[in-house]
């Protein structure tokens, strides 16, 4: 959805007091601003993040509107609101408030919820709550604006911890969470595994990550990770290395390159370290196999690809 507003652009429909910010830099996941607001009645477009609003001082009556319901409830210091993300929304409320928003990115409270439960997700949705009263989550965004408000050395491995903590605080408490059941499309197709293999072959001689596979098909890691063991039956990590013995094969079969050499084309650490995983892999040396096989190319071949 496009038309998602940004937490910056969240004061051009409920002007207030701007007391605390988060730098522009080393906050990706989790942003805080601080604003202290006379009593309104506004409008509010849907917002791209999840939103955390944490009352600090001043009580009210509040009323809002979500997705055409209403609710109200007194809210003061210490009690937190919960806003799904992408929901328009309407705030009325009398009387002055110093409050603090807090807004979670949509792939921090995903990911966040993947790593908990280990499974691929439809889609999260945060429960419509106007007043709760959470000291975890009321104390992890005081946490979050202390740390906006000094940026002191560590701040950001402070606020990747907060951002997850708080996502977890949602998840366990207030998110409707739908997974998603496992079928054809989680596995990567013939020409997903085609394309990967290719790429693969190609960049053989380099140490390949798991962000570089995934990149092939402009997949999240976890996705990729995922799709390829459904597809194949096994890791990214291990399917490359089997890439790596198969090329060595075919090199000290077909080639009188040395096997120095052949170690470096293929991606193995040194030598040895060819030597090793070759013989645990096939059962015998490289100088054995490639003896073998230029005495008895075809017989060779068959014995070391037999199941």
């Amino acid at each position: 959805m496009s038309n998602l507003i940004t937490p910056d652009e969240v004061p051009n429909w409920v002007p207030g007091q701007l007391t605390v910010r988060n730098p522009e830099k080393g906050w990706s996941g989790l942003s805080v601003r601080g604003y202290r607001y006379n009593g309104s009645d506004v409008e509010v477009p849907a917002v791209r993040d999840f939103v955390i609003v944490a009352y600090r001082e001043g009580h009210t009556d509040m009323r809002r509107r979500v997705e055409g319901r209403w609710s109200s409830a007194d809210v003061g210091p210490g009690d937190v609101s919960l806003l799904t993300r992408a929901a328009d929304s309407r705030w009325v409320w009398s009387e002055d408030l110093d409050v603090l928003l807090v807004f979670l990115t949509e792939q921090e409270v995903v990911e966040t919820c993947r790593q908990m439960y280990d499974r691929d997700l439809y889609d999260v949705e945060v429960r419509d709550v106007l007043q709760a009263s959470d000291p975890g989550i009321h104390r992890t965004a005081l946490l979050a604006a202390r740390e906006a408000a000094s940026g002191a050395v560590g701040s950001q491995l402070m606020i990747d911890s907060l951002s997850c903590q708080l996502a977890v605080q949602l998840l366990r408490s207030y998110a409707h969470i739908q997974f998603r059941e496992a079928g054809a499309g989680d596995r990567l197709t013939f020409q997903q595994l085609r394309l990967v293999r290719e790429y693969i072959r190609e960049h053989l001689n380099e140490d390949l990550s798991l962000q570089d596979l995934a990149g092939v098909l402009a997949l999240s890691k976890f996705h990729f990770a995922r799709r390829f063991r459904n597809a194949t039956g096994t890791t990214p990590h291990r399917f490359v290395f089997q890439e790596r013995l198969e090329r060595a094969q075919e090199l000290m079969r077909g080639s009188g390159t040395t096997f120095a050499e052949i170690a470096r084309v293929c991606g193995f650490a040194d030598q040895s370290h060819m030597n090793r995983h070759f013989r645990k892999r096939f059962g015998t040396t490289p100088t054995r196999y490639r003896q073998e096989a230029a005495a008895q190319p075809n017989s060779a071949q068959r014995r070391l690809h037999r199941p």
